[in-house]
Protein backbone atom coordinates (compact mmCIF):
# COMPACT_ATOMS: atom_id res chain seq x y z
CA UNK A 1 0.00 0.00 0.00
CA UNK A 2 1.18 3.55 -1.10
CA UNK A 3 -0.62 5.97 1.57
CA UNK A 4 -0.64 9.55 1.44
CA UNK A 5 0.15 11.65 4.80
CA UNK A 6 -1.01 15.04 5.53
CA UNK A 7 -2.29 17.90 7.17
CA UNK A 8 -5.79 18.17 6.80
CA UNK A 9 -6.18 22.18 7.34
CA UNK A 10 -2.95 22.90 5.52
CA UNK A 11 -3.81 21.68 2.21
CA UNK A 12 -6.23 24.73 0.96
CA UNK A 13 -4.80 28.80 1.06
CA UNK A 14 -7.20 29.56 4.11
CA UNK A 15 -6.09 26.46 6.43
CA UNK A 16 -2.43 27.94 5.87
CA UNK A 17 -3.56 31.39 6.44
CA UNK A 18 -5.45 30.01 9.85
CA UNK A 19 -2.34 28.41 10.49
CA UNK A 20 0.07 31.79 10.20
CA UNK A 21 -2.06 34.05 11.40
CA UNK A 22 -4.35 32.38 13.70
CA UNK A 23 -2.36 29.90 15.47
CA UNK A 24 1.14 30.90 15.54
CA UNK A 25 0.43 34.71 15.51
CA UNK A 26 1.94 36.38 12.75
CA UNK A 27 0.37 39.97 11.77
CA UNK A 28 0.71 38.62 7.49
CA UNK A 29 0.09 35.18 6.29
CA UNK A 30 3.21 35.27 3.83
CA UNK A 31 5.47 32.03 2.33
CA UNK A 32 8.58 33.82 3.90
CA UNK A 33 7.52 32.30 7.18
CA UNK A 34 7.76 28.76 6.28
CA UNK A 35 11.69 29.32 5.43
CA UNK A 36 12.61 28.85 9.03
CA UNK A 37 10.10 25.74 9.78
CA UNK A 38 11.72 23.99 6.52
CA UNK A 39 15.22 24.74 7.80
CA UNK A 40 14.98 23.23 11.36
CA UNK A 41 12.96 20.09 9.85
CA UNK A 42 15.84 19.51 7.12
CA UNK A 43 18.38 19.83 10.11
CA UNK A 44 16.44 17.94 12.55
CA UNK A 45 16.75 15.20 9.65
CA UNK A 46 20.55 15.42 9.15
CA UNK A 47 21.00 15.04 13.00
CA UNK A 48 18.80 11.52 13.48
CA UNK A 49 20.60 10.08 10.71
CA UNK A 50 23.84 10.74 12.37
CA UNK A 51 22.86 10.16 15.77
CA UNK A 52 21.13 7.18 14.70
CA UNK A 53 24.49 5.63 12.58
CA UNK A 54 22.28 5.78 8.87
CA UNK A 55 23.71 7.08 5.70
CA UNK A 56 22.51 10.02 4.43
CA UNK A 57 22.60 9.53 0.74
CA UNK A 58 21.72 11.17 -2.35
CA UNK A 59 19.73 9.22 -5.21
CA UNK A 60 21.14 9.80 -8.49
CA UNK A 61 19.03 10.97 -11.07
CA UNK A 62 17.36 7.41 -12.62
CA UNK A 63 18.72 5.41 -9.36
CA UNK A 64 15.94 2.26 -8.49
CA UNK A 65 15.42 3.57 -4.60
CA UNK A 66 13.92 -0.51 -4.03
CA UNK A 67 17.44 -1.60 -5.29
CA UNK A 68 19.41 0.79 -2.77
CA UNK A 69 17.46 -0.33 -0.16
CA UNK A 70 17.52 -4.18 -0.59
CA UNK A 71 21.30 -3.45 -0.41
CA UNK A 72 20.81 -1.86 2.98
CA UNK A 73 18.38 -4.42 4.00
CA UNK A 74 20.68 -7.59 3.47
CA UNK A 75 23.61 -6.28 5.97
CA UNK A 76 21.00 -5.69 8.51
CA UNK A 77 20.23 -7.83 11.37
CA UNK A 78 18.57 -6.16 13.90
CA UNK A 79 14.65 -6.49 14.68
CA UNK A 80 13.97 -2.76 14.35
CA UNK A 81 15.55 0.16 13.16
CA UNK A 82 16.92 2.49 10.51
CA UNK A 83 18.20 1.62 7.40
CA UNK A 84 19.45 4.46 5.87
CA UNK A 85 17.77 8.24 5.00
CA UNK A 86 17.80 9.03 0.97
CA UNK A 87 17.24 12.60 -0.77
CA UNK A 88 15.87 13.23 -4.20
CA UNK A 89 14.47 16.31 -5.46
CA UNK A 90 10.71 15.78 -7.09
CA UNK A 91 8.03 17.87 -7.86
CA UNK A 92 5.19 18.68 -5.12
CA UNK A 93 2.20 21.05 -4.41
CA UNK A 94 3.30 23.85 -1.86
CA UNK A 95 2.38 27.06 -1.14
CA UNK A 96 3.78 30.88 -2.30
CA UNK A 97 2.58 34.54 -1.78
CA UNK A 98 1.48 36.69 -4.74
CA UNK A 99 1.64 40.01 -4.29
CA UNK A 100 -1.35 41.75 -4.81
CA UNK A 101 -2.62 45.34 -4.94
CA UNK A 102 -5.81 46.47 -3.64
CA UNK A 103 -8.19 48.51 -6.14
CA UNK A 104 -9.69 50.93 -4.27
CA UNK A 105 -6.39 52.07 -2.08
CA UNK A 106 -3.66 51.41 -4.47
CA UNK A 107 -1.94 49.19 -1.68
CA UNK A 108 0.01 46.38 -2.10
CA UNK A 109 -0.02 43.32 0.05
CA UNK A 110 0.78 39.18 0.36
CA UNK A 111 -1.65 36.83 -0.96
CA UNK A 112 -1.27 32.94 -0.27
CA UNK A 113 -1.77 30.46 -3.59
CA UNK A 114 -1.46 27.11 -4.23
CA UNK A 115 2.27 26.52 -6.21
CA UNK A 116 3.84 23.20 -7.47
CA UNK A 117 7.99 23.41 -6.92
CA UNK A 118 11.04 21.14 -7.26
CA UNK A 119 11.98 20.53 -3.56
CA UNK A 120 14.10 17.65 -1.74
CA UNK A 121 12.27 14.55 -0.71
CA UNK A 122 13.34 12.97 2.45
CA UNK A 123 13.22 8.72 2.60
CA UNK A 124 13.61 7.19 5.65
CA UNK A 125 13.75 3.84 5.31
CA UNK A 126 13.27 1.74 8.34
CA UNK A 127 12.15 -1.47 9.59
CA UNK A 128 9.33 -2.79 11.95
CA UNK A 129 9.47 -5.44 14.29
CA UNK A 130 5.58 -6.38 12.59
CA UNK A 131 5.68 -4.88 9.68
CA UNK A 132 9.10 -5.32 7.89
CA UNK A 133 10.57 -2.95 5.92
CA UNK A 134 8.77 0.16 5.10
CA UNK A 135 10.11 3.99 4.37
CA UNK A 136 8.55 7.25 4.59
CA UNK A 137 9.03 10.04 2.25
CA UNK A 138 9.01 13.97 3.94
CA UNK A 139 8.35 17.08 1.43
CA UNK A 140 11.11 18.99 3.04
CA UNK A 141 8.76 22.18 2.01
CA UNK A 142 5.17 23.31 3.57
CA UNK A 143 2.90 21.43 4.72
CA UNK A 144 5.45 18.75 4.69
CA UNK A 145 3.06 15.86 2.81
CA UNK A 146 4.68 12.63 3.19
CA UNK A 147 4.06 9.00 1.81
CA UNK A 148 4.30 5.76 3.60
CA UNK A 149 4.84 2.75 1.64
CA UNK A 150 4.06 -0.32 3.48
CA UNK A 151 4.11 -4.36 2.21
CA UNK A 152 1.14 -6.28 3.37
CA UNK A 153 2.82 -9.40 2.83
CA UNK A 154 5.71 -8.48 5.48
CA UNK A 155 3.35 -8.11 7.93
CA UNK A 156 1.89 -11.39 7.26
CA UNK A 157 5.32 -13.36 7.29
CA UNK A 158 6.31 -12.21 10.59
CA UNK A 159 2.92 -12.88 11.76
CA UNK A 160 2.83 -15.75 10.67
CA UNK A 161 6.83 -16.54 12.42
CA UNK A 162 5.19 -15.33 15.64
CA UNK A 163 2.43 -17.78 15.60
CA UNK A 164 4.35 -20.51 15.05
CA UNK A 165 3.22 -21.38 11.83
CA UNK A 166 5.98 -22.73 9.25
CA UNK A 167 6.01 -21.37 5.54
CA UNK A 168 8.37 -21.32 2.79
CA UNK A 169 8.28 -17.65 1.69
CA UNK A 170 7.77 -17.12 -2.64
CA UNK A 171 8.82 -13.44 -3.13
CA UNK A 172 5.91 -11.30 -1.97
CA UNK A 173 3.60 -14.45 -1.46
CA UNK A 174 4.00 -17.57 0.10
CA UNK A 175 5.14 -20.65 -1.45
CA UNK A 176 3.34 -23.20 0.92
CA UNK A 177 2.93 -23.31 4.55
CA UNK A 178 1.97 -25.80 7.50
CA UNK A 179 -1.70 -23.80 8.03
CA UNK A 180 -3.17 -22.33 5.09
CA UNK A 181 -6.37 -21.54 6.97
CA UNK A 182 -4.48 -20.18 9.90
CA UNK A 183 -2.15 -17.77 7.76
CA UNK A 184 -5.43 -16.67 5.87
CA UNK A 185 -7.02 -15.69 9.11
CA UNK A 186 -3.48 -14.01 9.84
CA UNK A 187 -3.78 -11.82 6.54
CA UNK A 188 -7.36 -10.90 7.21
CA UNK A 189 -6.26 -9.17 10.51
CA UNK A 190 -4.25 -6.50 8.46
CA UNK A 191 -6.92 -3.42 9.19
CA UNK A 192 -6.82 0.35 8.84
CA UNK A 193 -6.42 0.32 12.68
CA UNK A 194 -3.22 -1.67 12.81
CA UNK A 195 -1.46 0.70 9.61
CA UNK A 196 -2.79 3.90 11.29
CA UNK A 197 -0.76 2.80 14.78
CA UNK A 198 2.40 2.06 12.82
CA UNK A 199 2.10 5.33 11.01
CA UNK A 200 1.63 7.12 14.96
CA UNK A 201 4.74 5.06 16.56
CA UNK A 202 7.25 6.09 14.09
CA UNK A 203 5.85 9.79 14.07
CA UNK A 204 7.33 9.49 17.44
CA UNK A 205 10.66 8.52 16.32
CA UNK A 206 11.01 10.54 13.38
CA UNK A 207 11.81 13.86 12.99
CA UNK A 208 8.81 16.15 12.84
CA UNK A 209 8.10 19.10 10.87
CA UNK A 210 5.31 20.34 13.23
CA UNK A 211 5.87 21.36 17.17
CA UNK A 212 4.39 19.89 20.11
CA UNK A 213 2.04 22.80 20.57
CA UNK A 214 0.80 22.50 16.80
CA UNK A 215 -0.35 19.17 17.38
CA UNK A 216 -2.11 19.90 20.04
CA UNK A 217 -3.77 22.33 18.40
CA UNK A 218 -5.15 20.09 15.75
CA UNK A 219 -2.19 19.98 13.29
CA UNK A 220 -1.70 16.14 13.10
CA UNK A 221 -1.26 13.83 9.90
CA UNK A 222 -4.06 12.18 8.66
CA UNK A 223 -4.10 9.05 6.26
CA UNK A 224 -5.41 8.51 3.11
CA UNK A 225 -4.87 6.20 0.27
CA UNK A 226 -3.11 6.59 -2.66
CA UNK A 227 -2.48 2.81 -3.86
CA UNK A 228 -3.45 -0.18 -2.69
CA UNK A 229 -2.83 -3.81 -4.49
CA UNK A 230 -4.80 -6.92 -3.33
CA UNK A 231 -3.20 -10.06 -4.63
CA UNK A 232 -3.55 -13.93 -4.49
CA UNK A 233 -0.68 -16.46 -5.40
CA UNK A 234 -2.12 -20.10 -6.26
CA UNK A 235 0.98 -21.89 -6.28
CA UNK A 236 0.89 -24.56 -9.01
CA UNK A 237 1.14 -28.23 -8.35
CA UNK A 238 3.06 -29.01 -11.87
CA UNK A 239 5.36 -25.81 -11.72
CA UNK A 240 6.73 -26.95 -15.52
CA UNK A 241 3.30 -27.18 -17.28
CA UNK A 242 2.37 -23.49 -15.17
CA UNK A 243 3.75 -21.65 -18.32
CA UNK A 244 2.15 -23.47 -20.67
CA UNK A 245 -1.73 -23.28 -18.87
CA UNK A 246 -1.36 -19.71 -18.04
CA UNK A 247 -0.33 -19.32 -22.14
CA UNK A 248 -3.59 -21.16 -22.98
CA UNK A 249 -5.64 -18.84 -19.94
CA UNK A 250 -4.42 -15.63 -21.81
CA UNK A 251 -5.41 -17.08 -24.81
CA UNK A 252 -9.23 -18.69 -24.38
CA UNK A 253 -10.04 -15.20 -22.17
CA UNK A 254 -8.84 -12.53 -24.70
CA UNK A 255 -12.54 -12.71 -25.90
CA UNK A 256 -14.60 -12.68 -23.35
CA UNK A 257 -16.56 -9.60 -24.51
CA UNK A 258 -14.88 -6.82 -26.37
CA UNK A 259 -11.78 -5.28 -24.10
CA UNK A 260 -13.77 -2.11 -22.87
CA UNK A 261 -16.36 -4.67 -22.18
CA UNK A 262 -14.30 -6.83 -19.84
CA UNK A 263 -13.11 -3.76 -18.07
CA UNK A 264 -16.54 -4.12 -16.23
CA UNK A 265 -15.04 -6.63 -13.90
CA UNK A 266 -14.13 -3.33 -12.06
CA UNK A 267 -17.59 -3.05 -11.44
CA UNK A 268 -18.73 0.45 -13.43
CA UNK A 269 -20.25 0.72 -15.82
CA UNK A 270 -18.87 2.02 -19.06
CA UNK A 271 -20.20 4.41 -21.92
CA UNK A 272 -18.84 6.78 -24.72
CA UNK A 273 -18.66 9.98 -21.65
CA UNK A 274 -16.47 7.65 -19.23
CA UNK A 275 -12.76 9.86 -19.41
CA UNK A 276 -10.96 7.11 -19.46
CA UNK A 277 -9.26 3.98 -21.97
CA UNK A 278 -11.12 0.23 -21.32
CA UNK A 279 -8.77 -2.42 -22.80
CA UNK A 280 -7.11 -5.50 -22.40
CA UNK A 281 -3.27 -6.40 -23.26
CA UNK A 282 -0.67 -8.95 -22.97
CA UNK A 283 2.91 -7.84 -22.07
CA UNK A 284 5.40 -9.74 -22.38
CA UNK A 285 8.72 -8.49 -20.22
CA UNK A 286 11.68 -11.38 -21.67
CA UNK A 287 9.95 -14.13 -22.26
CA UNK A 288 7.38 -13.68 -19.57
CA UNK A 289 3.75 -12.88 -20.73
CA UNK A 290 1.33 -11.20 -18.21
CA UNK A 291 -2.57 -10.29 -18.89
CA UNK A 292 -3.66 -6.47 -17.92
CA UNK A 293 -7.17 -5.38 -17.66
CA UNK A 294 -7.25 -1.64 -17.15
CA UNK A 295 -10.15 0.15 -15.80
CA UNK A 296 -9.60 4.32 -15.36
CA UNK A 297 -6.49 4.10 -13.13
CA UNK A 298 -6.65 0.87 -11.83
CA UNK A 299 -5.89 -2.45 -13.39
CA UNK A 300 -5.76 -6.34 -12.85
CA UNK A 301 -2.55 -7.50 -13.91
CA UNK A 302 -2.29 -11.64 -14.17
CA UNK A 303 1.20 -13.80 -14.81
CA UNK A 304 3.58 -16.74 -13.88
CA UNK A 305 5.29 -15.85 -11.10
CA UNK A 306 8.72 -16.95 -10.82
CA UNK A 307 7.51 -20.63 -12.64
CA UNK A 308 5.82 -21.43 -9.50
CA UNK A 309 2.36 -19.95 -9.20
CA UNK A 310 -0.53 -17.28 -10.40
CA UNK A 311 -0.06 -14.62 -9.14
CA UNK A 312 -3.53 -12.34 -9.88
CA UNK A 313 -3.16 -8.96 -8.27
CA UNK A 314 -6.00 -5.47 -8.83
CA UNK A 315 -4.18 -2.55 -7.90
CA UNK A 316 -6.45 0.92 -6.52
CA UNK A 317 -4.91 3.72 -7.97
CA UNK A 318 -8.14 6.25 -7.38
CA UNK A 319 -10.64 5.03 -5.18
CA UNK A 320 -13.39 7.35 -6.02
CA UNK A 321 -13.11 5.05 -9.33
CA UNK A 322 -15.69 3.10 -6.97
CA UNK A 323 -17.07 5.58 -5.24
CA UNK A 324 -15.06 4.82 -2.22
CA UNK A 325 -13.57 7.74 -0.22
CA UNK A 326 -9.75 8.05 -0.01
CA UNK A 327 -9.45 7.71 3.90
CA UNK A 328 -7.70 5.15 5.07
CA UNK A 329 -11.14 4.00 7.19
CA UNK A 330 -11.93 3.01 3.66
CA UNK A 331 -9.55 0.09 2.99
CA UNK A 332 -12.32 -2.93 3.85
CA UNK A 333 -14.87 -1.26 1.22
CA UNK A 334 -11.65 -1.27 -0.89
CA UNK A 335 -10.62 -5.13 0.22
CA UNK A 336 -13.60 -6.23 -1.00
CA UNK A 337 -13.29 -4.63 -4.66
CA UNK A 338 -10.06 -5.60 -4.78
CA UNK A 339 -10.13 -9.59 -4.27
CA UNK A 340 -13.87 -9.85 -5.73
CA UNK A 341 -11.83 -8.52 -8.81
CA UNK A 342 -9.46 -11.30 -8.33
CA UNK A 343 -12.11 -14.18 -7.53
CA UNK A 344 -14.55 -12.91 -10.64
CA UNK A 345 -11.50 -12.84 -13.10
CA UNK A 346 -10.64 -16.20 -12.03
CA UNK A 347 -13.84 -17.81 -11.55
CA UNK A 348 -14.34 -16.81 -15.46
CA UNK A 349 -11.31 -18.62 -16.48
CA UNK A 350 -11.58 -21.63 -14.30
CA UNK A 351 -15.06 -22.25 -16.27
CA UNK A 352 -13.56 -21.27 -19.72
CA UNK A 353 -10.98 -24.06 -19.00
CA UNK A 354 -12.72 -26.76 -17.64
CA UNK A 355 -16.47 -25.76 -19.35
CA UNK A 356 -18.79 -28.88 -20.27
CA UNK A 357 -22.53 -29.35 -20.52
CA UNK A 358 -23.70 -32.94 -20.61
CA UNK A 359 -27.43 -33.81 -22.32
CA UNK A 360 -29.40 -33.03 -19.20
CA UNK A 361 -27.97 -29.77 -19.29
CA UNK A 362 -28.60 -29.08 -23.20
CA UNK A 363 -32.03 -30.49 -22.60
CA UNK A 364 -32.57 -27.48 -19.44
CA UNK A 365 -31.80 -25.19 -21.63
CA UNK A 366 -32.92 -26.02 -25.35
CA UNK A 367 -36.31 -27.68 -24.02
CA UNK A 368 -39.68 -25.71 -22.35
CA UNK A 369 -39.60 -25.66 -18.85
CA UNK A 370 -42.42 -25.81 -16.11
CA UNK A 371 -40.96 -24.57 -12.64
CA UNK A 372 -43.87 -23.51 -9.86
CA UNK A 373 -46.52 -23.53 -12.43
CA UNK A 374 -44.54 -21.01 -14.52
CA UNK A 375 -43.62 -22.11 -18.31
CA UNK A 376 -40.91 -21.07 -19.92
CA UNK A 377 -40.18 -21.15 -23.58
CA UNK A 378 -36.95 -22.78 -24.86
CA UNK A 379 -33.91 -20.99 -24.98
CA UNK A 380 -33.32 -22.80 -28.83
CA UNK A 381 -29.50 -23.09 -29.40
CA UNK A 382 -29.21 -21.59 -33.32
CA UNK A 383 -31.72 -18.74 -32.44
CA UNK A 384 -29.98 -15.08 -33.02
CA UNK A 385 -31.50 -13.75 -30.31
CA UNK A 386 -30.81 -16.71 -27.91
CA UNK A 387 -27.59 -16.53 -28.64
CA UNK A 388 -26.81 -12.84 -28.43
CA UNK A 389 -28.03 -13.14 -24.92
CA UNK A 390 -25.58 -15.26 -23.83
CA UNK A 391 -22.65 -13.11 -25.15
CA UNK A 392 -24.17 -10.66 -22.84
CA UNK A 393 -24.39 -12.48 -19.82
CA UNK A 394 -20.86 -13.20 -20.26
CA UNK A 395 -20.09 -9.52 -19.34
CA UNK A 396 -22.47 -9.40 -16.63
CA UNK A 397 -21.01 -12.15 -15.02
CA UNK A 398 -18.25 -9.58 -14.24
CA UNK A 399 -20.18 -7.71 -12.55
CA UNK A 400 -20.60 -7.41 -8.74
CA UNK A 401 -23.81 -6.21 -8.22
CA UNK A 402 -25.73 -7.79 -11.04
CA UNK A 403 -27.87 -6.11 -14.04
CA UNK A 404 -30.77 -4.48 -14.50
CA UNK A 405 -33.41 -4.86 -17.64
CA UNK A 406 -31.93 -1.41 -18.44
CA UNK A 407 -28.38 -2.35 -19.12
CA UNK A 408 -29.29 -5.75 -20.54
CA UNK A 409 -31.81 -3.99 -23.09
CA UNK A 410 -28.38 -1.58 -23.63
CA UNK A 411 -25.67 -4.35 -24.32
CA UNK A 412 -28.41 -6.51 -26.64
CA UNK A 413 -29.30 -3.75 -28.99
CA UNK A 414 -26.29 -3.71 -30.62
CA UNK A 415 -25.85 -7.42 -31.03
CA UNK A 416 -29.16 -7.34 -32.68
CA UNK A 417 -28.59 -4.32 -35.07
CA UNK A 418 -31.50 -2.46 -33.20
CA UNK A 419 -31.15 0.90 -31.32
CA UNK A 420 -32.10 0.64 -27.60
CA UNK A 421 -34.88 3.02 -27.95
CA UNK A 422 -36.57 -0.11 -29.90
CA UNK A 423 -36.64 -2.30 -27.30
CA UNK A 424 -39.61 -1.95 -24.94
CA UNK A 425 -38.75 -3.09 -21.45
CA UNK A 426 -41.93 -5.65 -21.46
CA UNK A 427 -39.64 -7.77 -24.10
CA UNK A 428 -36.43 -7.22 -21.83
CA UNK A 429 -38.91 -8.87 -19.10
CA UNK A 430 -39.73 -11.81 -21.43
CA UNK A 431 -36.43 -12.57 -21.82
CA UNK A 432 -35.25 -11.90 -18.16
CA UNK A 433 -38.08 -14.45 -16.88
CA UNK A 434 -36.64 -17.15 -19.72
CA UNK A 435 -33.41 -16.51 -18.35
CA UNK A 436 -34.02 -17.05 -14.83
CA UNK A 437 -36.78 -19.91 -15.26
CA UNK A 438 -34.00 -21.56 -17.38
CA UNK A 439 -31.50 -21.15 -14.07
CA UNK A 440 -29.32 -19.13 -16.26
CA UNK A 441 -29.79 -16.17 -14.09
CA UNK A 442 -31.45 -15.15 -10.58
CA UNK A 443 -32.85 -12.13 -8.99
CA UNK A 444 -30.64 -10.35 -5.95
CA UNK A 445 -32.80 -10.60 -3.56
CA UNK A 446 -34.99 -7.18 -2.70
CA UNK A 447 -34.05 -5.48 -5.70
CA UNK A 448 -34.49 -5.43 -9.49
CA UNK A 449 -30.97 -6.51 -10.35
CA UNK A 450 -29.33 -9.83 -11.50
CA UNK A 451 -26.98 -12.10 -11.32
CA UNK A 452 -25.91 -14.90 -13.63
CA UNK A 453 -25.37 -17.83 -11.76
CA UNK A 454 -22.47 -20.26 -11.97
CA UNK A 455 -24.37 -22.83 -14.37
CA UNK A 456 -25.37 -19.80 -16.57
CA UNK A 457 -21.85 -19.10 -16.59
CA UNK A 458 -21.23 -21.92 -18.31
CA UNK A 459 -23.82 -22.47 -20.73
CA UNK A 460 -23.58 -18.94 -22.07
CA UNK A 461 -19.68 -19.53 -22.73
CA UNK A 462 -20.02 -22.79 -23.97
CA UNK A 463 -22.86 -22.61 -26.28
CA UNK A 464 -21.34 -19.10 -27.40
CA UNK A 465 -18.30 -20.10 -28.24
CA UNK A 466 -19.49 -23.29 -30.09
CA UNK A 467 -22.00 -21.35 -31.78
CA UNK A 468 -19.37 -18.50 -33.20
CA UNK A 469 -15.91 -21.04 -33.28
CA UNK A 470 -17.17 -23.98 -34.23
CA UNK A 471 -21.00 -24.12 -35.90
CA UNK A 472 -20.63 -21.25 -37.84
CA UNK A 473 -16.81 -21.41 -39.13
CA UNK A 474 -17.24 -24.85 -39.64
CA UNK A 475 -19.96 -24.59 -42.04
CA UNK A 476 -18.51 -21.73 -44.12
CA UNK A 477 -15.83 -24.52 -44.59
CA UNK A 478 -17.52 -27.24 -45.63
CA UNK A 479 -20.42 -25.40 -47.41
CA UNK A 480 -18.23 -23.23 -49.43
CA UNK A 481 -19.08 -23.54 -53.48
CA UNK A 482 -15.11 -22.96 -54.18
CA UNK A 483 -13.32 -25.63 -52.36
CA UNK A 484 -11.02 -24.67 -49.67
CA UNK A 485 -8.17 -27.42 -48.65
CA UNK A 486 -8.34 -26.36 -44.92
CA UNK A 487 -7.72 -30.16 -43.01
CA UNK A 488 -12.12 -29.94 -41.91
CA UNK A 489 -13.13 -29.45 -45.76
CA UNK A 490 -10.51 -32.32 -46.62
CA UNK A 491 -12.00 -34.56 -43.71
CA UNK A 492 -15.68 -33.87 -44.72
CA UNK A 493 -15.40 -34.45 -48.37
CA UNK A 494 -13.28 -38.11 -47.68
CA UNK A 495 -16.31 -38.66 -44.92
CA UNK A 496 -18.81 -37.82 -47.62
CA UNK A 497 -17.28 -39.73 -50.39
CA UNK A 498 -17.81 -42.72 -47.87
CA UNK A 499 -20.82 -42.33 -47.42
CA UNK A 500 -21.68 -41.67 -50.90
CA UNK A 501 -19.85 -44.65 -51.86
CA UNK A 502 -22.06 -46.91 -49.34
CA UNK A 503 -25.08 -46.10 -50.55
CA UNK A 504 -23.64 -46.48 -54.24
CA UNK A 505 -22.59 -50.05 -52.99
CA UNK A 506 -26.00 -51.06 -51.41
CA UNK A 507 -28.25 -49.98 -54.21
CA UNK A 508 -26.38 -52.03 -56.24
CA UNK A 509 -26.63 -55.21 -53.90
CA UNK A 510 -30.35 -54.57 -53.42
Amino acid sequence: MYLNLYVPDLQYESGVVGFLRGHRGHAIASSALMAPITRQFVSEIERFAEREGADLITFAKGQRKDDVAHDYLAGFDAEEGVLFVGKAQEKTTTFRTEKRRNALTGASYPWIVRATAMVNHYYIYCVDRDFGPFFIKFSSYFPYNAKLCINGNEWSKRQAANAGIAFEALDNGFACCEDPRGLQRICDRLSAAKIDALARKWFKILPHPFTGRDRQAGYRYDISILQAEFSLTQVLDRPLTGRVFFEDMIRENLDLGRPDHVSLIFNKRVNRRTPSRFRTRVITEGVTPSLHVDYKHSRIKQYHKQNRALRTETTINDTRDFGVGKRLHNLPALRQIGFQANRRLLDVQRVSADCHVGQQAFDQVCQPVVINHQRAAALRFGDPRVQALLSVLVVFRLLPTGFSNRDLRTHLAPLLGLDPSTMTAGRMTYDLRRLRLHQIIQRIPRTNRYQVTPFGLQIAMFFSRTYSRLLRAGLAEICDPIPTNTPLRRGFDRLEATIVDQIHQLNLAA
